[in-house]
């Protein structure tokens, strides 16, 4: 079989860690009457481990050039579609399957990772839990905990639904072709019990908490009622002379609900 041409422009950085994809298999507990969704199977590498949980699997794949690679893993319980996630109707393919949990576990496109998510979300696919390659400093900020200097309004914004953490961290040589960066796998498993608030008002506190990182949230917020806001941080032990990177989801949301 001829080379295959990597392309730069959808991301193409295959993982070949045996060791690192076994990882990954084992970070899910994923039944037969599941289903998992893979992005980006490329050559297949993960898909093969995936097929393991002996699940129904649904691979989302741009590239038709790897269908010579991945053909061989189609079966009754294994469809790759060949379109991008992107611009896929995925909660209408999802339709047509009857499963328990859904699951999704992938090695994403660093140049588009947090879109990906943010569709995940705004169309409502309900993944019980999902299992992510992505960019180290990137797997940082998701995971990031009030206080540190990675925390920031996606990490925010991604928690409220999902609390993430960082599994493992993977070396660029890992990958063919190598990255220029190192890599991580994150964990982000599905919020059942939200706190109950005006989803567009918090993400806009949180938008404009961080619109200038440097400054305090008094400097930040200055259109909204400070006294209010002053009075709820005061619970936290905050004041308005702290940055936005201070305020924990639990804050935000009760300011929130407050305003």
């Amino acid at each position: 079989m001829d080379k295959f041409k990597h392309k730069h422009s959808l991301g193409q950085n295959f993982l070949k860690d045996k060791g690192c994809l076994i990882k990954i298999i084992d970070s899910c507990k994923v039944e037969e009457d599941d289903l998992v969704i893979e992005i980006g199977p490329g050559q297949g590498a993960l898909t093969k481990y995936l097929k393991l949980y002996n699940a129904q699997l649904l691979c989302f794949e741009i590239d038709l050039d790897t269908k010579k690679y991945l053909d061989k893993f189609e079966d009754e319980k294994t469809k790759v579609i060949y379109q991008d996630f992107m611009s896929s109707d995925v909660k209408s393919i999802l339709s047509e399957y009857k499963y328990n949990n859904l699951y999704i576990i992938a090695n994403l496109p660093y140049y588009i990772t947090t879109p990906i998510l943010k569709k995940i979300i705004d169309d409502k696919i309900n993944a019980k839990e999902m299992v992510l390659m992505v960019q180290e400093e990137v797997a940082d900020r998701f995971s990031a905990q009030p206080g540190t200097k990675d925390y920031g309004a996606v990490t925010v914004y991604l928690n409220y639904y999902y609390e993430v953490s960082k599994l493992f961290k993977v070396g660029r040589n890992s990958f063919d072709p190598a990255p220029n960066v190192d890599s991580a796998v994150i964990k982000m498993v599905k919020r059942d019990n939200k706190q109950s608030v005006d989803e567009e008002k918090l993400f806009t506190l949180v938008k404009d908490s961080f619109q200038m990182k440097r400054k305090n949230l008094r400097n930040n917020l200055r259109s909204y009622d400070l006294e209010k806001i002053d009075s709820i941080l005061a619970k936290y032990d905050l004041s308005l002379n702290n940055r936005a990177e201070d305020v924990s989801l639990d804050c935000f949301i009760e300011i929130a609900n407050s305003l």
